[in-house]
């Protein structure tokens, strides 16, 4: 096992990253170059955007609690032209009502399916492996993880998945861990706008 790396091109901060046995070929290393690629970012939902915790009252509603920061991100990376979907293999109408507010229009929510669902979406798309980025928390992402070129597990994924990621974040799942990526690619491309001098004042680029 081998402890923290920092991906000092863009200031991610990464956590652990693991060394096992792998039943499938691994992915792009997480580099510059290789987030410099991307083209689409794919999103499992519970334990990624969210913190995992499935709030459900009596009536059986359900509610999710999201991060404005994440969304932000989001928002920045598809106005830079980088697209963005979400694969869940639960459904929820809140999911649904938070990809409305952000602008994603690839939602896939009920899917047994996670590997076919993410097949047909970069056919469709006409994208690489190379091109794609996804994050994921627990075992049934690891099917996303086969298909991209660049694998992320959130800093408190199972073991098994930040075994199978390139890296994994500083933060956790539904508190920031997105936004790191978001900005991660946005800077990895030259389309972060934003820099911090050496004096710690705020400059525009």
């Amino acid at each position: 096992m081998m402890r923290g790396h920092v991906f000092k091109a863009d200031r991610l901060l990464v956590g652990k990253r693991y060394s096992t046995d792998r039943p499938y070929e691994k992915g792009t290393k997480m580099t510059k170059k290789a987030l410099g690629a991307v083209k689409l970012l794919i999103l499992d939902v519970d334990g990624v955007l969210t913190d995992g915790r499935i709030i459900m009252n009596d009536r059986g509603e359900e509610t999710k609690q999201f991060h404005a920061k994440d969304g932000h991100g989001l928002r920045m990376l598809m106005q830079a032209g980088i697209e963005v979907a979400l694969i869940s293999g639960r459904r929820s109408g809140a999911v649904e009502l938070r990809a409305v507010d952000l602008g994603i229009t690839e939602v896939h929510t009920g899917v047994n399916d996670k590997s076919g669902v993410c097949a047909d979406l970069i056919q469709r798309k006409k994208l690489d492996k190379a091109e794609i980025c996804c994050m994921g928390d627990d075992l049934p992402d690891l099917p996303l993880f086969e298909q991209a070129g660049v694998a992320i597990a959130v800093a408190d994924a199972v073991p098994e998945i930040q075994a199978a990621a390139a890296f994994c974040t500083k933060s956790v799942g539904g508190k920031g861990a997105v936004r790191e990526i978001c900005e991660a690619i946005l800077k990895a491309k030259g389309l972060w706008p934003y820099s911090i001098a050496q004096d710690g004042k705020l400059s525009f680029t």
